[in-house]
């Protein structure tokens, strides 16, 4: 009974990866195995041809009387000499960088950014450029599961904090991945930056607030302290007087407006 091709489970998931990463596999199983062939082909097996006669050690026998004896052995035991097969030539599975087109084997984007892009081409200062995880935060509005949780997880490496190297390690991220990310999140430039403007003018709103709280108690403070001191030594200077209902009257304060009321008999 034909069962049909037998598949192994280990390819069918490489073939679901990128092909990048299945191309960093492929890489590093050619390097295994000509590792490999270059440790068998160092080992110190005998380089004559044929067969040659090896006399195995005396062998030590009990003879029960409380002593041992040793036994020659009449056989003689042969190996044979291990005589290796050249190895196959490889073809190693080349990437193509994104920017001149030509193939490479390894490069810094491509190892630790799994980004097709060789050393030659890399532009450290703009589009290559790595920035921090609080830059990234900040200037193109992620969020920590937009970087953590969405598929794919972005890559990035581990640098010493220059402002102190007992801080924890600074994690930076490739630009060129955070931007991209960012317009996932946010769809166009343009969402992207009226998103920016709001947030400017609700912090400058926070602020504004903030600041005419502070004003407002500065001055409560300045009146409430001027008051105590002018009240200590203040003498009323009433105006004229005022009739307000039946029997009562009132005087007013020309200078802190002190209002005095009372019941003229």
């Amino acid at each position: 009974m034909d069962l049909g091709p037998v598949t192994d489970p280990h390819q069918e998931e490489e073939k679901k990866l990128p092909a990048a990463v299945r191309a960093k596999i492929e890489r590093n199983r050619q390097r295994a195995l000509m590792l490999r062939q270059a440790r068998l082909a160092s080992r110190p097996y005998p380089t004559g041809e044929g067969i040659s006669a090896v006399k195995a050690p005396p062998k030590i026998v009990d003879s029960g009387g409380g002593f041992f004896i040793e036994e020659e052995e009449t056989e003689t035991k042969t190996v044979e000499n291990v005589v290796h097969q050249p190895g196959p030539v490889l073809e190693f599975d080349y990437l193509f960088c994104e920017e001149c087109g030509k193939d490479f084997m390894d490069s810094y984007l491509s190892n630790h950014f799994d980004l097709a892009v060789c050393d030659s081409c890399r532009d450290t200062d703009e589009k290559h450029k790595l920035i921090t995880r609080s830059e990234a935060k900040k200037e193109y509005l992620l969020k920590d599961c937009d970087i953590d949780k969405r598929e794919p997880v972005l890559k990035y490496v581990l640098k010493k904090n220059p402002h102190n190297s007992h801080w924890g390690d600074m994690k930076l991220y490739l630009k060129l991945q955070i931007v991209k990310r960012s317009l996932e999140v946010w769809g166009t430039e343009e969402a992207i930056e009226e998103a920016k403007e709001a947030r400017q003018e609700n912090r400058d709103k926070m602020k504004q607030k903030k600041f005419d709280k502070k004003v407002k108690e500065l001055r409560r403070a300045v009146r409430s302290s001027l008051w105590r001191k002018e009240a200590s030594g203040h003498q009323h200077e009433y105006g004229p007087e005022e009739h307000i209902e039946e029997d009562m009257y009132k005087k007013t304060c020309t200078t802190c407006g002190y209002e005095l009321n009372y019941e003229m008999m």
